[in-house]
């Protein structure tokens, strides 16, 4: 019997590698790194073989997809962002077993799921970028699920965060669960970006007190308020992926009758006018 051993909502921003680096941002993204990193520490203390990645940065406009892959390598230079990430090497297994069966038990449940086998088919940075610092010994055998849904309902993404839950018990190992994507993301306009330093402001007020009504929702335990509000949460504060991540993610915990922990490891910052933060679940 297999079993979910963690699961956290968790941001991705193209920063962190240059938080890195030499140069002006060297540094700026240190809490979100130390959050992630802990976040691998804790997966390896308890035992973790595996990491499912919900990835908003893997867009699909049919059906719902699983990168299965028997192993993912490679070199990545981001489409969206060439000057924030560029050369990326990455190497990690798979567990074609396990994406297989989360496709699959979706199916039956009603949502139309494939998993795939495709050497091509290549890593986005919403998975990577969480590898990088979680998982830099590349330990964790990988499963991505692309969650940047565009003609899907949440409804249908809690039924395949269902289908995880489910693959997770009849597999042969333990599985960290990651929705990796922003809270609120109304990217900064670009005429608008240099005048209000966006690199580290939100560009609307509105989001960022939604987001924190969200993070203090979470933090109270009062998950069936959040899951009533996610859908116009994802709407009027441009939730990334349609939020389709999180409807994942609460959908492997049991929705609204989940009732662990919620556990902020980064503090709620803001990034090129999005709202951003590392979360953990307990189960």
């Amino acid at each position: 019997m297999g079993e979910m051993t963690l699961a956290a909502k968790v941001t991705h921003v193209p920063t962190m590698l240059l938080s890195e680096q030499p140069g002006k941002l060297e540094g700026c993204r240190q809490p979100a790194i130390d959050g992630h990193r802990e976040l691998g520490r804790r997966a390896r203390a308890a035992g973790v073989d595996t990491v499912v990645i919900l990835d908003t940065h893997w867009l699909v406009n049919a059906g719902f997809h699983i990168n299965s892959n028997t192993h993912f390598e490679g070199v990545y230079t981001s489409h969206e962002f060439p000057h924030f990430i560029q050369n990326l090497e990455y190497s990690h297994p798979g567990a074609p077993a396990l994406g297989d069966a989360i496709a699959a038990k979706a199916t039956e449940k009603g949502v139309h799921t494939l998993s795939h086998q495709v050497p091509t088919l290549d890593l986005e940075y919403g998975t990577l970028v969480p590898l990088k610092f979680m998982d830099p010994d590349s330990q964790f055998k990988v499963v991505s699920v692309a969650a940047w849904c565009t003609v899907h309902n949440l409804n249908d993404s809690r039924v395949l965060g269902e289908a995880i839950a489910a693959a997770i018990k009849e597999y042969d190992g333990k599985v960290m669960v990651i929705a990796s994507g922003s809270l609120s993301h109304q990217i900064w306009e670009n005429e608008l970006y240099e005048a209000n330093n966006g690199t580290f402001t939100i560009s609307r007020e509105f989001h960022k007190q939604v987001d924190l009504r969200v993070l203090q929702l979470w933090e109270q335990g009062e998950y069936a308020t959040f899951l009533k509000m996610l859908p116009e949460y994802a709407k009027f504060c441009s939730g990334e992926g349609g939020m389709h991540d999180t409807a994942m993610l609460f959908g492997a915990l049991g929705w609204d009758k989940y009732q662990g922990k919620a556990e902020v490891l980064t503090p709620y910052f803001a990034s090129s006018g999005t709202g951003q933060t590392n979360v953990q679940f307990h189960v």
